[in-house]
């Protein structure tokens, strides 16, 4: 198999789909010629034209409209946000528009969109190129949300997501578009050239939306993770020394249940990661579903690490961003408590 970035996954996922269905359009700020910021479109025009590969106005709300009516009519756009910060504009449209057209046409409606957005920190971005807003959509009815750790994963979702028939929020962790970030900023990036999920079939295949994949097998405590957080969780248990069992959700909305409930059980612990702020982020969903189907497994209080509940801040990163040390407390904190 080819190995292949993140970044040339998700390109790959649009090349298969495109080649596939006519109907596949791909739109956005500079997506076009320029091929995207973070070039995850480059050569699609060129190879599909200019009427299945554009570029957009800046303006996020049009962007939206504009797949929301195509999807109406036939078309299966898949667009880009070039920062998920950027969503807001387009969020009336994501959530009061393309969330409800199924059930507000009685099915008579589809809306086929998938809206790729980089996501998270690590970059130096600073407030307005770092956040992390995928809570803002599981608690949406009609979303599907997705937040791949590695390319395998995210060629095979996009693909699923593109053909899926309700609108998908594809949420791509930028620091992971060239390696699998660990949370360690001081050490060189390891390309995904060394890591065997960077090996991706070059032709089409999907991954089923809403079923989690364990990432390492463990009996001592169970870390639910997503995006580049499973990389930092894999890294804490082995710097630790602590027997976890890493569970990757790729998908948050469906959400795998069955999964994170058949692992807690196993271990009785429960730690939960995400980049994202503490208030109202997925993971108090995630605790508290845990806490309803494992009440009686349970032998310490779950745990969340997450990020700080303030603007992400561009002076203090690495101490905001959820690394393998302060991973690794929480993961000796559960296994005393």
């Amino acid at each position: 198999m080819a190995r292949m970035t993140m970044i040339e996954a998700v390109r790959s996922a649009m090349d298969v789909s495109m080649g596939r269905d006519d109907n596949v359009v791909v739109f956005g700020e500079d997506v076009g010629y320029f091929g995207g910021v973070f070039r995850a479109t480059q050569g699609l025009q060129a190879k599909y034209g200019k009427t299945r590969c554009f570029d957009a106005p800046i303006n996020e709300s049009g962007i939206l409209g504009t797949a929301i009516g195509m999807a109406a009519y036939g078309l299966k756009p898949c667009v880009e946000i070039q920062f998920a910060d950027y969503m807001y504009p387009a969020y009336d449209q994501i959530t009061q528009e393309a969330a409800r057209i199924r059930y507000r046409s009685n099915g008579d409606f589809t809306c086929p969109i998938v809206v790729r957005m980089p996501t998270g920190g690590g970059i130096f971005g600073g407030q307005t190129h770092s956040q992390s807003p995928e809570a803002l959509f599981t608690h949406v009815c009609g979303l599907k949300v997705i937040v791949p750790s590695n390319p395998y994963d995210a060629k095979g979702l996009l693909i699923a997501a593109i053909e899926d028939t309700d609108p998908v929020m594809f949420l791509e962790p930028k620091r992971l578009y060239n390696g699998p970030f660990d949370g360690h900023h001081e050490r060189p990036v390891t390309p995904w050239s060394k890591h065997e999920l960077g090996e991706v079939p070059e032709g089409h295949y999907t991954i089923p939306i809403g079923k989690a994949e364990v990432r390492r097998a463990g009996s001592a405590v169970t870390v639910i993770a997503y995006g580049t957080m499973v990389h930092v969780a894999l890294a804490a248990a082995e710097e630790t020394g602590i027997d976890a069992e890493v569970i990757d959700l790729r998908s948050l909305l469906p959400l795998d249940l069955d999964t994170i409930v058949q692992s807690v059980k196993k271990t009785g612990r429960c730690v939960v990661v995400h980049e994202a702020t503490l208030t109202s982020g997925f993971g108090g969903e995630i605790a508290s579903l845990v806490q309803e189907h494992c009440f009686y497994s349970l032998e310490a209080p779950i745990v969340r690490v997450t990020g700080w509940d303030t603007p992400y801040p561009h002076a203090q990163e690495w101490d905001y961003f959820p690394g393998p040390a302060r991973v690794g407390r929480a993961l000796k904190e559960v296994m005393e408590g």
